[in-house]
C-alpha cells in the first residue's frame, strides 16, 4: 500500500460522491475526516496514526474501541507499603520496552484492586505526614494562646510526645501493623492527650496564684485528677465499643485509641507534674490568668436567660429530629478513594459499560446445565442487562454466519488476482498527492452532502498545509498505512473462519469459566447504574432471590454496609449504655446524669443533622463519629459538673480556669481532628470534617446548654 494508491482510491470515491452515486455520500465522510487529522497532527508535530480498525469494522461498531483490557494476576508484596508496586512498575517498564507510550498516542492505565488498594495506601501513607504536623502546629498554638507560658507549653508537649510514643509501642503490640482506618489513631491520640495536658495545667496555674509550688501541683491532681480519671473511661469506653463490632478496621482503631487515653492519662498525672516540679511556672505568669474573665459577659447571659435556652434548646433538638430520617449512609468503598488517581479514574471510565464495570455479581453453578437454567431465570429480571456463562464465549446461528463469511472470501479473493503496480518512488507519491489536493478543490463544491463537502474541504486544506514542507508524504504514508497491512491480513484469516465448540477456547478462558470438577462460571450484568445505593440493593436483592449464593462487587458491598450499620450501632449503644451506667455509679443522681448526657443527645441530633444539610454522608470512615461523641464529649460535662461538685456554686463554676480549660481542649481537639480534612484520602478527610462538626457542636452545648441547665435545676 502506498499513498498513490490511496490517492487513486479516494479520487474515484469523491468522484462517485459528486454525482450521488457510489453508496451514501455519508459513508465517504468519516474516511476524509479522519486521514485529515491525521494530517493536521502531523503538521503540529503531535503523534496520531489512522485506525483501520475502525474505518474497516464501522465507527458505531461493538468490535471498535478506545479501550483494550489485558487481566493480570500480580504478585503482591504484602511486607511493603505499595504490595502491588513492583508488578505495576514492571507493567509500565513492559509497555515501555514494546513502544506503547504517550509518543505513540497510547496511554496503559491500571485499576482492579490491587492498584486501586496501591493507590489508597499512597494515598493515605503520603498524606499522613502533612495531616499530623498540620495536627501538632494546631496544637501548639492553641496551647500557646490556652496556657501563656512557655514552661506549661513546653511540659505539655513533651509529655504528648512521650505518650504519643508509648502509645504506637502498644498499637505494634496489640495489633501489629496499621489499616487504612486505625492509622488515624496518631492524630485522634494528639488531640485527646492534649485535652487532659490543658485541664491539669490551667488548674495548677489557678493553684499557683497563691500556691507554692509543690502544694500547686497537689490542688491540680487533686481537683482534676478525678475529672481526668473519669473522662479517660468514658472516652476509653466509646472507643472500646468498636471491639464489639465485626468491622476489623474500626475494632482496632478502638483498640489502640481505647487503651491510648489511659496511656495519656498516666503520661499527663506523672511525667506533667514530675517536669512542673522541675520547671515550675512562675506566680507571675500564672497572675495573668486572671484573662479568664473573658467569658464573663457571656456566662451571665446564660444564666440570666437559662430558661428561654434550655426551651430554645429542646424546640431545637425536636426539629432536628424531623430531619435525622433523611441522613445516609454511602457504603461503596469507591467513593471512599482519591477521585483524581489513576486507577479509580479508569475505573470509573470502565464502568460506564455494564458489560466492562465492576459492579457484576458472579455465581457458581454445579454444572453447565444448571448455569443455563439460572442464566435462563435471571435473564428475564428488569435489573438484569446481561448473563454470560461459558457457553456465550460460543457463537450462536453459526452455519448461518459461515456462509455469509465463505461469500465474503470468495469476493475477497476474486480481488487478489488483479496485478499490483509496481510500488511507486517519491515523485510518483508527490504527483499523485498533487492530484488529490486539486481533485478535492474541484470536486468539494459539486458534493450536495454538507457533512462530506466540509469532510473534503477539510481533508484538502490539511493537505495543501503539508504539500509545503519537505520530507512530509513519506511521514504521511507512515501514519496513514503502517497499520493497513496487519488489518488485511487480520480480515484474510478471518474469512478462512470453522466452527468453533467449547474445546476450541484458550485454556484461560476455560479455567476462568470452568473448573476442573464442572462447576460453571455463572456472571450477572446490571441494567442500571449501581452507584445508585437504592439500584445496588434491588439488583443484589433480585438476583439473590433466583440464586441465593452469589459473590461480586455488589455482594460484597452491599453486605459490608450490613455489617458496619450494625457495627455502628452496637457501639453507640455500648458506648451510652456502659458511659451511663459508670455515671449512676459515681454520681448517684438523676439530675447531674441529665446535665451530663442532654447536651450530648442535642449534639449527637445536630450533627446528624447537620450531615443531612451539608450533604455528608455517613460512609466507612466517618462512622466513628457518633460512638465516639458519646464517649468524648462527656468528658466537657464531667469537668463542669464535678467541680461544681466541688464546692463551687454554678455561676462561681463559670468563673474558674474550668471553661478556659473546657474551651480550649474542644479547641484543640477540633484543630487535631480538623487537619483531617486536608487529606487526599476522602474518607479520612470525610472523618476530620464530620468530627470537627461533632466536637465544635458538642462544645457550643457544653458551654451553652449545659451551663443554662444547671442555672435552672440549681438556681442559686
Amino acid at each position: 500500500p502506498s499513498l498513490r494508491g490511496l490517492a487513486d482510491v479516494l479520487g474515484l470515491a469523491l468522484g462517485e460522491a459528486a454525482k450521488g452515486r457510489g453508496g451514501s455520500a455519508f459513508e465517504i465522510a468519516p474516511v476524509l475526516t479522519r486521514i485529515a487529522e491525521v494530517a493536521e497532527a502531523q503538521a503540529e508535530d503531535r503523534p496520531k496514526q489512522l485506525s483501520w480498525s475502525t474505518l474497516i469494522a464501522g465507527e458505531n461498531s461493538d468490535l471498535v474501541g478506545k479501550n483494550q483490557y489485558i487481566v493480570v494476576r500480580a504478585k503482591l508484596d504484602h511486607a511493603s507499603l505499595s504490595p502491588a508496586g513492583h508488578a505495576m512498575d514492571a507493567v509500565m517498564a513492559r509497555a515501555g520496552e514494546l513502544g506503547i507510550g504517550p509518543d505513540q498516542g497510547l496511554r496503559v492505565r491500571m485499576t482492579g484492586s490491587a492498584a486501586l488498594n496501591d493507590d489508597e495506601l499512597r494515598s493515605v501513607r503520603d498524606g499522613m505526614g502533612l495531616v499530623g504536623a498540620l495536627s501538632l502546629g494546631l496544637v501548639l498554638v492553641l496551647l500557646c494562646i490556652a496556657l501563656r507560658s512557655i514552661r506549661l507549653v513546653g511540659a505539655t508537649v513533651v509529655t504528648l510526645v512521650v505518650g504519643l510514643v508509648w502509645t504506637t509501642g502498644f498499637a505494634t503490640l496489640s495489633v501489629g501493623q496499621l489499616g487504612l482506618i486505625s492509622v488515624a489513631f496518631a492524630i485522634l491520640f494528639i488531640g485527646l492527650s492534649v485535652d487532659f495536658g490543658i485541664h491539669y495545667a490551667l488548674r495548677y496555674r489557678e493553684a499557683r496564684r497563691i500556691e507554692e509550688n509543690g502544694s500547686a501541683l497537689r490542688t491540680a491532681a487533686g481537683g482534676v485528677g478525678g475529672a481526668m480519671m473519669l473522662a479517660a473511661i468514658c472516652a476509653a469506653i466509646g472507643f472500646f465499643s468498636f471491639l464489639l463490632t465485626d468491622y476489623r478496621g474500626l475494632a482496632e482503631l478502638g483498640l489502640i485509641a481505647g487503651g491510648g487515653m489511659f496511656i495519656a492519662l498516666f503520661a499527663n498525672l506523672t511525667i506533667l507534674p514530675a517536669m512542673l516540679s522541675i520547671v515550675p511556672a512562675s506566680r507571675k505568669s500564672a497572675r495573668t490568668d486572671q484573662a479568664i474573665v473573658w467569658h464573663a459577659g457571656f456566662m451571665i447571659a446564660v444564666r440570666r436567660h437559662g430558661r428561654l435556652i434550655s426551651l430554645g434548646a429542646l424546640i431545637l433538638g425536636i426539629a432536628c429530629m424531623f430531619v435525622v430520617p433523611h441522613a445516609r449512609f454511602d457504603f461503596d468503598p469507591i467513593h471512599l478513594k482519591d477521585p483524581n488517581s489513576e486507577s479509580v479514574r479508569t475505573l470509573m471510565e470502565i464502568g460506564k459499560d455494564s458489560r466492562t464495570g465492576p459492579y457484576s455479581i458472579k455465581i457458581l453453578a454445579g454444572s453447565m446445565a444448571d448455569a443455563r437454567k439460572i442464566a435462563g431465570r435471571l435473564k428475564p429480571l428488569e435489573v438484569v442487562n446481561s448473563v454470560q456463562t461459558i457457553e456465550s464465549l460460543v457463537p450462536e446461528n453459526q452455519d448461518e454466519k459461515l456462509e455469509i463469511i465463505a461469500d465474503t472470501a470468495l469476493f475477497m479473493l476474486s480481488s487478489s488476482f488483479i496485478d499490483p503496480k509496481p510500488p511507486p518512488g517519491q515523485p510518483d507519491i508527490a504527483r499523485a498527492m498533487a492530484g488529490l489536493i486539486q481533485k478535492l478543490r474541484n470536486t468539494a463544491p459539486k458534493i450536495e452532502d454538507k457533512a462530506t463537502r466540509a469532510a473534503a474541504g477539510r481533508l484538502e486544506s490539511s493537505l495543501r498545509n503539508l504539500a509545503t514542507r519537505d520530507g512530509a508524504w513519506p511521514k504521511l504514508q507512515e501514519r496513514l498505512l503502517a497499520t493497513l497491512m496487519p488489518r488485511l491480513d487480520q480480515l484474510r484469516q478471518s474469512l478462512d473462519a470453522t466452527g468453533v465448540t467449547l474445546g476450541d477456547l484458550p485454556l484461560s478462558l476455560r479455567e476462568r469459566w470452568l473448573a476442573d470438577d464442572g462447576r460453571t462460571l455463572v456472571q450477572v450484568f446490571p441494567n442500571q447504574d449501581l452507584s445508585n445505593q437504592a439500584a445496588l440493593k434491588r439488583f443484589v436483592k433480585d438476583v439473590r432471590s433466583i440464586a441465593p449464593n452469589v459473590t461480586g462487587a455488589p455482594v460484597v458491598i452491599f453486605e459490608a454496609a450490613k455489617t458496619v450499620e450494625s457495627a455502628v450501632l452496637t457501639a453507640v449503644l455500648v458506648a451510652v449504655g456502659f458511659n451511663l451506667l459508670l455515671l449512676i455509679m459515681l454520681f448517684r443522681s438523676v439530675v447531674e446524669i441529665f446535665l451530663i448526657f442532654a447536651p450530648l443527645v442535642l449534639a449527637a441530633i445536630l450533627t446528624v443533622s447537620a450531615s443531612v444539610m451539608f450533604d455528608l454522608p455517613f460512609n466507612f470512615a466517618n462512622v466513628i463519629v457518633l460512638p465516639l461523641l458519646f464517649g468524648l464529649g462527656v468528658a466537657s460535662g464531667i469537668h463542669l459538673v464535678m467541680r461544681e461538685r466541688g464546692g463551687e456554686k454554678s455561676a462561681a463554676v463559670l468563673e474558674t480556669s474550668t471553661p478556659r480549660a473546657v474551651v480550649f481542649s474542644a479547641l484543640t481537639t477540633i484543630g487535631s481532628f480538623g487537619s483531617l480534612a486536608i487529606s487526599s484520602h476522602v474518607g479520612t478527610a470525610s472523618m476530620g470534617i464530620l468530627l470537627t462538626i461533632a466536637i465544635t457542636l458538642t462544645m457550643a452545648c457544653t458551654l451553652i446548654v449545659l451551663p443554662a441547665l444547671m442555672s435552672v435545676s440549681r438556681p442559686t
